[in-house]
């Protein structure tokens, strides 16, 4: 049937009949602007949700606590105990290892003419006082909103391409009926929100 039409000018940016024009406007099929970057929506929809880092002190603190080690030994450490999600750069390691070093809590010691870092006995005190503050800061960072917002983004471009068929080939009982469910749908997202879907 020709329903094609109903979804140009809808924010879809799309015509469901010419699947690969327009490319540039977003998504794979020439164009909604959610699609990731996407023009015509503002944040999130327009940015990637920023990654949370570790914090590079407490992390440098119960390394050295378990021995000495030198810069890129300690940036090494941090990015495979967090399965690569923390990769560390020498702009945050360097400066927070000579700011410890302001605070006496760490020496610098050079080895065969390699320099490494190790904790004072001041240091290992205070490691010891706040063991419970500074805890594991590699742990927990896969566990974030941005990998659940891009989750659920990512189920968009499926459900157009859903309505691109149902305009395409449905008849207007069925386009009826999918109208039906996206106003459902919407109600029950705002319902979310409001903490007022009693389904669940």
């Amino acid at each position: 049937m020709g329903y094609g039409h109903a979804l140009r000018g809808c924010g879809f940016g799309f015509h469901p009949m010419s699947r690969g024009r327009g490319r540039g406007r977003g998504g794979p099929w020439g164009g909604p602007p959610w699609a990731m970057g996407g023009e015509g929506f503002g944040p999130p929809f327009g940015r990637r949700p920023r990654m949370r880092r570790g914090d590079v002190r407490a992390a440098l603190l119960v390394l050295l606590d378990e021995e000495p080690r030198n810069g890129y030994a300690l940036m090494q450490e941090i990015e495979e105990r967090s399965d690569g999600l923390w990769k560390p750069s020498p702009g945050s390691v360097y400066p927070a290892l000579q700011q410890l070093e302001d605070e006496g809590l760490t020496r610098a010691t050079e080895t065969a003419g390699r320099k490494a870092y190790e904790l004072t006995d001041e240091g290992r005190s205070y490691v010891q006082e706040h063991r419970e503050q500074l805890g594991t800061p590699w742990e927990g960072l896969g566990d974030e909103p941005g990998d659940e917002i891009r989750s659920m983004f990512k189920l968009i471009p499926a459900i157009a391409d859903a309505l691109a068929q149902i305009a395409r080939s449905g008849d207007e009982a069925q386009v009826a009926r999918a109208t039906e469910v996206l106003k459902e749908a919407r109600k029950s997202l705002y319902r979310i929100l409001s903490d007022d879907d009693t389904t669940g």
